[in-house]
């Protein structure tokens, strides 16, 4: 049975360090340039520097995204980019453009690269291409199924790594190889300013009567024609271990620190148990579905693993997403009084009862006793997002620890 990297996604600093601390083998971030996710926060040259060395000192791997689609006026920044890179080492590029690969391989020939999903690597073929140019390991397209997966297994060397999806938001689009932002906002998904238009709600215009909008209901709010809903695994890691995947990756460089350590833990959890034991990953699915639930989404899809999607993996009715926990906010240090310093990032209250979750899998109900800004002022709530707080919740806390609230069947308007 081959090693499973676990591979998850940091839009920051902080959410890098949330993934390792929760069970990250390898993390993978972008730049603030040439990556594919424009609006996340993305990492300067010296958060790239902090990350990479938390990472290793944790035994974590990190991979930088340098996967645009790119246009002739880009390739001069790459191979700036790129020289700067020789500094800061990442284990790994992340890469979809035969152009940028080619400028990859001349400037940092000993380093790692890895072809991105939206090089459209659906068949052993490209794989083997893609291992006679140099590279290490290849992301599946998210269009072939386990048998295809498994197939290329068979025909590619037993050295080459083979990179798949098992958690996240779907694209539409083929590979996420998207045109409609750029067609309707002059936004480029392929440069990553996606616009994700996929989530928009649609009309229909008859040619002969421009700019008269025909509305087509799916209920009273309108149909949502390109709504996916979410990819989840978590009930078939035995599968995707059987076909040969050497690495997990987990969707969402745009989500919190709360969504990266719930879905980091849950499939940390659900891999150790089953190389472990199967049995025991069996017994513990309940939880494993629990925990993933916890997590914002848009209902799960097992997408094209199991063959084509049908009607049933998107969501027609609505854009929103299902939000049954609230971050509240990331225990930073524990002073002397054994209170915990937070950055708070929803309010909540004193004499509220909220949930701690710990790296180890453990989940703690706690009432909030005490709340204090930084003068050492007792405070009733928190009510401004980044305050500088010091919460007692009665409990020894550690770094780390995450504070999270249980809401009622809340539902919130996705970004588009």
């Amino acid at each position: 049975m081959r090693k499973t990297e676990l591979l998850i996604p940091a839009g920051s600093l902080e959410v890098l360090k949330i993934a390792v601390m929760y069970g990250a083998d390898a993390v993978y971030f972008g730049g603030e340039a040439f990556g594919l996710r424009a609006k996340a926060k993305n990492f300067s040259k010296e958060d790239m520097k902090e990350g990479i060395a938390f990472a290793h000192s944790h035994g974590v791997k990190a991979y930088v995204t340098a996967n645009i689609l790119a246009h002739n006026q880009d390739l001069e920044g790459v191979e700036e980019y790129f020289e700067e890179l020789k500094e800061i080492r990442p284990d790994a590029l992340i890469i979809s453009d035969p152009g940028v690969f080619a400028v990859a391989r001349r400037i940092l020939p000993d380093m790692e690269i890895h072809i991105s999903t939206q090089a459209n690597n659906t068949n052993y073929g490209t794989y083997l291409f893609w291992h006679q140019m140099g590279a290490k390991r290849v992301v599946s397209a998210r269009e072939l199924s386990l048998a295809e997966i498994r197939e290329i297994r068979e025909r590619i060397p037993e050295e080459m790594e083979i990179e798949s999806f098992i958690h996240g938001a779907m694209c539409i689009s083929y590979s996420g190889r998207c045109l409609l932002s750029n067609f309707f906002t002059g936004r480029d998904a392929n440069q990553g300013a996606c616009t994700h238009p996929c989530r928009w709600k649609y009309s229909v215009v008859e040619e002969k009567r421009p700019n008269q909008y025909f509305p087509v209901y799916e209920n009273e709010r309108g149909t949502y024609i390109f709504n996916s809903k979410d990819l989840c695994m978590i009930e078939h890691v035995p599968e995707m271990i059987e076909a040969g995947i050497d690495s997990f990756k987990i969707e969402g460089r745009m989500k919190t620190a709360l969504y990266v350590a719930t879905v980091t833990r849950a499939y940390r959890k659900a891999i150790d148990d089953y190389h472990a034991d199967p049995k025991r990953y069996k017994e513990k699915l309940a939880w494993y579905r629990a925990e993933i639930a916890k997590c914002t989404n848009r209902e799960f899809t097992t997408g094209f693993y199991f063959g084509k999607p049908t009607d049933e993996a998107q969501i027609y009715d609505n854009n929103t997403y299902c939000k049954d926990y609230t971050y509240l906010g990331t225990i930073k240090t524990v002073d002397e009084r054994g209170f915990g310093q937070i950055e708070q990032k929803n309010k909540f209250s004193v004499g509220e009862t909220i949930e701690l979750m710990r790296p180890d899998g453990s989940n703690h109900a706690v009432t909030v006793r005490g709340i204090y800004d930084v003068e050492g002022n007792s405070v009733e709530s928190a009510p401004h997002p980044k305050q500088i707080l010091y919460v007692d919740l009665g409990m020894e806390l550690q770094e780390y620890d995450i504070l999270r609230r249980e809401e009622a069947d809340e539902q919130t308007e996705a970004s588009v």
